[in-house]
C-alpha cells in the first residue's frame, strides 16, 4: 500500500467513524430514488470518491483496472480477524481456505505458513465431526477480482458465520472468455465433493455462493448439482448477475453515480460473453429451465444497484418453481457492499446479517 493509499484509508476510517448527523452534513442532501434513501455513510463514500476524482476500473486498460479493484478493497475491507487461512489448489485452480476461530483447525492460526488442509488431514482426531463449508466465487465482471480482492469479505463471512469458506480463483476474461469461468466453477464443486473429507467438510452441509459475477457462477453450480444429483445444501447469491441483456428498470436507473456503471457492465459483457448468445442459460440463468432439486437459496440485492431487478427476478423464478427462497434487499446500499467490511456501518451491518443467515442455513 502506497503512502497516498494509507492516507486515503485513514481519512476514510475517520469519516466513517463520524456520527450520522455529521456525515449527513458532509454528504449533502439525502439521495432518494425509487422510494429508497441512500445510506448516509454510503453517500459519503461516494462523495469522497467524487472529490478525490477516483476513476472506475473500467476507465483503465484491464490490467490496470484489476489493480484499481484491489486498491478499492484494501481501502474499504481492512483485514478482519480469522482463525486460520490456508493456500491450496482446487481442480487445478488457486484457492484459499478460511477457517473460523471456533472451527477444528483454529490452532493453525498460530502457524500461518501451514496448510489448513494438511493440518486437518494429519490430525483427524481433532475433527470429531465435519464442519459446514461455503464454496465461494468472487465478483468482478468475470474480468476483475481474485483471492486478494475478496479476502476481507471471505474472512468476515467465515469468522462471523462459523462456516469454513473456500474461495476459488477462476480464469478471467478477456484472456479466458466464456465458458472458462463457468467450467472452472463446476469443476471446483466436483472437486470439493470428492475431497470433502480432506477439507474437514461435511458433504451434506456444502453451500455455494458468490457476489455479482461470482453469484452467476454459484447459480451455475447449483443448477448442475441438481441435474447431476451432487450434494449441495444452500445457495448464497449476493447481487448476482442473471441476465446479460440487462433490460431492467434498475439497470437504467442506477447505471451511473452508484459505483457500478453501465460502461463497466458493457465492458464485462464484451470481454466475457464475446461470440456467444447472451441468452445462453450458462451465461444468463434468467433463461434456464430450472431443474428439480435446486438447493434452498438466500438472495441478496442492494437498492441502488443496477443488478437489483435481475437478481430479484431470478429469486422469484426459483420461488415459483418451488425452491425455498429468502430474498433480502438492503435498500440503502450499492453494488459492491460485500467488500466494505471495515468502513461503513450500513455495509458492515448488512454483511453481518448475511453471515448470520449462512450460519443458520448450514447449522
Amino acid at each position: 500500500m502506497t503512502l497516498w493509499n494509507r492516507v486515503e484509508r485513514i481519512g476514510l476510517v475517520l469519516a466513517m467513524a463520524l456520527p450520522p448527523r455529521v456525515q449527513r452534513l458532509l454528504a449533502g442532501r439525502p439521495v432518494v430514488r425509487d422510494g429508497q434513501t441512500l445510506a448516509v455513510d454510503v453517500q459519503l463514500v461516494l462523495r469522497l470518491r467524487q472529490v478525490l476524482r477516483k476513476r472506475g476500473a473500467e476507465t483503465f486498460p484491464i490490467p490496470e483496472g484489476r489493480e484499481v479493484i484491489l486498491a478499492d478493497t484494501r481501502l474499504t475491507g481492512g483485514r478482519p480477524a480469522i482463525g486460520a487461512v490456508g493456500e491450496l489448489t482446487v481442480a487445478g485452480l488457486p484457492a484459499r481456505l478460511y477457517a473460523p476461530s471456533a472451527s477444528v483447525v483454529e490452532e493453525v492460526a498460530q502457524q500461518p505458513s501451514a496448510s489448513v488442509v494438511e493440518e486437518v488431514a494429519q490430525q483427524p482426531s481433532r475433527n470429531p465431526r465435519s464442519a459446514p463449508l461455503l464454496l465461494f466465487f468472487h465478483g468482478g465482471g468475470f474480468m476483475y477480482g481474485d483471492l486478494e480482492s475478496h479476502d476481507p469479505a471471505c474472512r468476515f463471512l467465515a469468522e462471523r458465520s462459523g462456516v469454513m469458506v473456500l474461495a476459488v480463483d477462476y480464469r478471467l476474461a478477456p484472456e479466458q472468455p466464456f465458458p472458462a469461468a463457468y467450467d472452472d466453477a463446476l469443476a471446483a464443486h466436483r472437486w470439493v465433493v470428492d475431497h470433502a473429507d480432506e477439507l474437514g467438510a461435511d458433504v451434506h452441509r456444502l453451500a455455494v455462493g458468490g457476489d455479482s459475477a461470482g453469484g452467476n457462477l454459484a447459480i451455475a453450480v447449483a443448477i448442475e448439482a441438481a441435474r447431476a444429483g451432487l450434494p449441495l445444501a444452500h445457495q448464497l447469491l449476493i447481487y448476482p448477475v442473471t441476465d446479460a441483456l440487462r433490460e431492467t428498470a434498475s439497470a437504467e436507473m442506477f447505471g451511473r453515480d452508484f459505483y457500478l456503471t453501465t460502461d463497466f457492465m458493457e465492458l464485462a459483457a464484451e470481454s466475457y460473453v464475446v461470440g456467444h448468445d447472451p441468452r445462453d442459460p450458462r451465461v444468463s440463468p434468467a433463461y434456464v429451465d430450472l431443474p428439480d432439486g435446486l438447493a434452498p437459496a438466500y438472495v441478496v440485492t442492494a437498492g441502488f444497484d443496477p443488478l437489483r431487478d435481475e437478481g430479484e427476478a431470478y429469486a422469484r423464478r426459483m420461488a415459483e418453481a418451488g425452491v425455498p427462497v429468502e430474498l433480502r434487499r438492503f435498500p440503502g446500499l450499492i453494488h459492491g457492499f460485500l467488500c466494505i467490511v471495515d468502513a461503513g456501518r450500513s455495509s458492515r451491518a448488512a454483511n453481518a446479517e448475511i453471515a448470520a443467515k449462512l450460519k443458520a442455513a448450514l447449522a
